[in-house]
């Protein structure tokens, strides 16, 4: 598996964003999330979703130049538009409006419809948090998981995400999907001819399987059973009804070749101005004593370390910015020739 420079990967990401019609300032951001979430070994949410984008880019059935709709209801209330732009750049000018708003009113509920696959739901967190903001963040998702004691998917893989401050480089994200795997780590199994783990999906006559393709064609188990299920549809109520947003079977899937509306996600996230609570020097000597308790807890044989949410992401993203990105040579080569066809030339490994 070769490595590649972090900024050379950005840098050509955002060239064939551009290609396609995306704005710069967007192409930038939707390159910053991609990369971001490689850097943080989170692949499956990474440059590996480009091609698709592309190809809906460049069939429209994603917006290259949206126009979104910034709508704010009340000081602590605002409801986004998305114009079917990408999902990492209508969430983040939906972040950054609201991070302006909450700074101002101590709390605000922020619902998004009409966009599409956001990336991970841990990059908007991060932004909240580099302003001492806390961040509590949902997506909705095309139909990956059936209901407990169903068959059929109905419910996305609909994530949460929270993220508190530190006061450090590190802040407290949490980022998981309410199925037992991201689906997007079942499409990249299946994108470079691998296995998955019984117990993560079935098929679609509702038995357990190990096969990518047969589990894409199932529907992926939720994360505790009875309670994931329950959790996807809290989820799918705010992302989906609440947002004004699509909500199960009815969010089309990017991934579908016979669909031609638009994806209609819908994003939930609430903000929570720290500064308006406590001052953020005592909420930071609060959690840090938290999570310092914590990690000196007894440890079971065989752990070195109790880490805190957040603090895996940091590492390996400190690991992969010296080291460089490692792509598959499946993903690198389906990267390599989106820049072939439009002459732009894809970057050169450094080992």
């Amino acid at each position: 598996m070769e490595h590649f420079a972090v900024e050379d990967l950005k840098v050509y990401c955002k060239k064939l964003l551009i290609n396609v019609g995306v704005k710069e300032e967007d192409a930038r951001i939707a390159s910053e999330s991609l990369i971001q979430a490689n850097l943080e070994g989170v692949h499956s949410h990474g440059i590996s979703r480009l091609p698709i984008y592309m190809k809906r880019l460049a069939e429209g059935r994603i917006n290259p130049n949206p126009s979104i709709d910034l709508n704010e209801k009340t000081h602590s209330l605002l409801m986004v538009n998305g114009d079917n732009g990408l999902g990492q750049v209508v969430g983040y000018h939906a972040i950054k409006k609201g991070i302006d708003m909450a700074k101002e009113s101590g709390v605000v509920a922020i619902g998004v419809n009409n966009s599409n696959h956001f990336g991970t739901a841990s990059f908007f967190c991060q932004l909240a948090c580099e302003e001492n903001l806390a961040c509590i963040g949902f997506t909705n998702s095309p139909s990956a998981i059936a209901p407990w004691g169903g068959r059929s998917p109905f419910f996305g893989t609909n994530p949460i995400a929270f993220g508190f401050p530190t006061g450090n480089d590190t802040p407290v994200i949490i980022d998981l999907s309410t199925s037992i795997v991201a689906r997007g780590k079942i499409i990249l199994a299946a994108k470079q001819g691998n296995e998955i783990p019984s117990g993560w999906a079935l098929d679609e006559n509702g038995h357990s399987t190990t096969d990518p393709n047969q589990a894409l064609d199932g529907s992926v188990l939720p994360l505790g059973g009875a309670k994931g299920s329950a959790l996807a549809l809290g989820v799918e109520i705010l992302t989906g009804i609440l947002s004004g947003a699509a909500f199960g079977p009815h969010v089309n899937n990017i991934y579908n070749e016979n669909v031609t509306d638009n994806a209609n996600v819908g994003h939930f996230f609430i903000l929570l101005n720290i500064e308006k609570f406590m001052s953020v020097e005592l909420f930071t000597t609060y959690i840090n004593s938290l999570l310092t308790e914590m990690k000196e807890l007894p440890k079971v044989p065989g752990v070195d370390e109790i880490r805190y949410p957040g603090e895996r992401r940091k590492n390996e993203s400190k690991l992969n910015m010296e080291a460089g990105i490692p792509l598959s040579d499946i993903v690198k080569n389906e990267l390599s020739e989106l820049g072939r066809r439009v002459q732009i030339l894809f970057p050169e490994p450094i080992n």
